[in-house]
């Protein structure tokens, strides 16, 4: 069904994803990479067009805005979407497509012969028949992760913007970088979103409610051997790639790796491996809904590297592991109003809500351990992170519908 919404949600996503924003966990800036500004100021001069209030980029990349409450004594809610396009697949250049009216069947991809969408590959695509779906060109991802989550705070910003007589508190509005790769959250955001609680919109299906994430933590394995002439070599040389080989191969790989796990189980995932016989390199990320299990597989990592570095006293293994977030149903089943009032919200656009953990986290995974209680909401988009990324636009409209009833609760006593 079309709704009021649907053109500008169109107009707004292909235009924004069209837009390179790909962060770079490699970068020491923030934002890791430059070109994420180049939305942010985007975003700034809409919100100013449309008439939000304290519109700032901050130096550390976040775009954030006010929108005036109508109503007084309601408690001050923000809504956060990310910037950044996954690394994890090519980014540059996207070409959003429109398919009207889908009509069930297969969809090919201009820039990918043989490349294919349907609902043998995409069961959920299959109960679009009749929606208008948006995905790239085949080389690239789309980009509604995440914004798809920008185009509809976006819309619900103008809506409540032109339309004074709906009654809601103050609303604040972020737009983060580098959520991607887990350092979308500053120190200094909470603060300066200064919201009571929040919600993020970077979540799929509709009806999806998320309050709990998985715990995160990266590892970084740094194997340093003995370098030599490889012809006279033998007795001298140790070679890093050998042993970084053997860490691998000695990590569980039935049990622990995505490939391998689903629902509430964690996994060790190898996602990045570099360097010479001199040196290797091993990029891992640990994932975990409780923080005993994150625990435990960080003693395996570690316990595996000593096992191997005592296989060759000569060569120097280290194993750095850095936190990166927490589940966020630690803090928010200490208080689930930020989830009840959603809950409410689905009810009133039709949907029954449905929490189901997140095999990922978002920037609500952080906000939330920081003070501020965000949890995520949908948005529609499917298939993410790859050429085969798509969204039904009409989606997109319901998780708007959710946020204009959401702000609207808010404002009740």
């Amino acid at each position: 069904m079309r709704t009021e919404f649907d053109a500008e949600l169109e107009e707004r996503l292909t235009r924004y994803a069209a837009i390179d924003t790909q962060s770079d966990e490699t970068s020491v800036t923030s934002p890791s990479t430059g070109i994420q500004l180049d939305l942010a100021r985007l975003l700034v001069r809409e919100l100013g067009d449309i008439g939000a209030k304290d519109v700032t980029l901050t130096d550390y990349g976040a775009v954030l805005a006010t929108i005036p409450a109508t109503v007084a004594g309601a408690p001050v809610v923000g809504f956060c979407a990310h910037m950044d396009t996954a690394p994890a697949y090519h980014a540059e250049g996207v070409k959003p497509r429109v398919h009207r009216a889908y009509d069930g069947g297969a969809i090919t991809f201009p820039d990918a012969p043989g490349l294919v969408l349907s609902p043998g590959n995409a069961p959920y695509l299959g109960e679009k028949t009749g929606d208008d779906i948006i995905t790239a060109s085949g080389a690239t991802l789309l980009g509604a992760d995440d914004k798809a989550g920008i185009a509809i705070l976006m819309t619900m910003a103008r809506a409540l913007l032109s339309d004074r007589t709906h009654e809601h508190g103050k609303i604040r509005l972020a737009f983060t970088p580098d959520e991607e790769i887990g350092r979308g959250v500053d120190a200094r955001l909470p603060a300066d979103f200064g919201a009571d609680f929040a919600y993020t919109l970077d979540g799929a299906d509709p009806g999806e409610l998320t309050y709990e994430s998985f715990s995160a933590d990266a590892a970084v394995v740094t194997v340093t051997g003995v370098s030599a002439h490889p012809g006279w070599a033998k007795g001298k040389l140790v070679n890093a790639l050998h042993l970084a080989a053997k860490i691998v191969q000695t990590l569980p790989h039935v049990t622990l790796t995505p490939e391998t796990t689903e629902a509430r189980e964690g996994f060790i995932h190898l996602y990045a491996q570099s360097g010479s016989a001199a040196v290797a390199k091993l990029k891992f990320i640990l994932r975990d809904f409780e923080r005993a299990g994150l625990a435990e597989k960080g003693a395996l990592l570690r316990q595996v590297c000593e096992t191997v570095a005592a296989t060759e006293p000569r060569a120097r293994v280290t194993c750095e592991i850095t936190p990166q977030y927490r589940n966020m149903r630690y803090w928010l089943e200490e208080d689930m109003a930020p989830v009840d009032l959603a809950r409410a919200a689905y009810r009133d656009a039709g949907l029954e809500p449905r929490s189901v953990p997140i095999r990922g986290g978002t920037d609500g995974s952080r906000l939330t351990e920081m003070g501020v209680p965000c949890p995520n909401l949908f948005t529609g988009m499917q298939e993410i992170h790859g050429p085969l990324e798509w969204i039904s636009v009409q989606d997109m409209a319901l998780a708007t519908k959710v946020c204009l009833s959401l702000v609207s609760r808010t404002a009740q006593p």
